[in-house]
């Protein structure tokens, strides 16, 4: 990576008033969170699933929950939980001290459901979790259309069968099963309406921004949510992955990870004279 890249991604968050944060699964890995791109990485990730030759794909879906619901929350819960004891990277501080710094400060869209943004102390208003959270839970039976935190399940995971060892969490209302708030692969029943006000949030935030640009981590093709969503804003893109950095159209493509641009970024913005709170 050269530092004139860095330079000039400096210069487009100097000239905007707002930044958009956009976020996927690669912003994570800088905390040590595994990358569930392709089969390799994720049953290098949970080896009980290997063993069966279970995908991703087959796993987060609402019928493993319907099927096997100990081996659907053994895997769920074992990410809860890593989620739950993982520290975020300095690159998410950065972030939020280059937010600090713009007028508008930024928004966060993310299809990561990790709750790494809120651990890192972006505001709960300014984050839209296009695919769910896994820090909330939904009654399989869409029960009273109920969206509840999941702080009072604390599942016991036997890691190495990738299996629930403590109780199901069920439904308050009707007693059925419970599963993570979380859009899944074939899902039909997941209950969006948390992740809409976000969005609505998000879009009246738009049009309060002028000159925003949109600084993109890890985000991946294979699901392009996020990409998508950076590609169609029509402004100023950085782009930052290290196996997909190409960009339609203005912007940076930052062939490397998310830290390690992050910190490029960071020092730059002070070489250049700004100075954050």
């Amino acid at each position: 990576m050269t530092d004139p890249l860095f330079t000039e991604a400096a210069r487009l968050i100097s000239g905007a008033d707002a930044l958009i944060i956009s976020a996927g699964a690669g912003m994570g890995v800088d905390s040590g969170l595994p990358d569930f791109r392709g089969n390799t990485g994720f049953w290098r990730a949970y080896p009980a699933l290997a063993e069966a030759r279970i995908a991703f794909e087959e796993i987060a879906s609402p019928d493993a929950f319907s099927r096997t619901p100990t081996l659907a929350w053994g895997f769920y819960g074992h990410r809860l939980n890593l989620y739950r004891r993982t520290r975020p990277h300095p690159g998410f501080a950065m972030l939020r001290q280059i937010s600090a710094a713009l007028p508008g400060g930024s928004f966060v869209f993310t299809s990561n459901v990790d709750g790494q943004f809120q651990r890192a102390g972006f505001e709960e208003d300014r984050i839209c979790e296009v695919h769910g959270s896994i820090h909330h839970l939904q009654c399989m039976n869409g029960c009273g259309e109920a969206i509840v935190p999941a702080d009072d399940f604390s599942p016991d995971v036997d890691d190495s069968a990738c299996l629930l060892r403590s109780p199901l969490p069920r439904c308050p209302t009707c007693g059925g099963l419970m599963r993570p708030n979380v859009l899944m692969f074939g899902d039909w029943g997941w209950l969006g309406r948390r992740t809409t006000g976000q969005r609505q949030r998000l879009e009246t935030w738009l049009h309060t921004t002028a000159r925003p640009v949109v600084i993109e981590i890890g985000a991946g093709s294979h699901v392009p949510t996020v990409r998508w969503f950076s590609e169609t804003l029509g402004v100023p893109l950085i782009r930052i992955n290290p196996t997909e950095p190409d960009i339609p159209g203005r912007g940076v493509s930052l062939a490397c990870g998310g830290l390690e641009a992050l910190s490029g970024i960071h020092a730059a913005l002070l070489a250049q004279g700004s100075s954050f709170p």
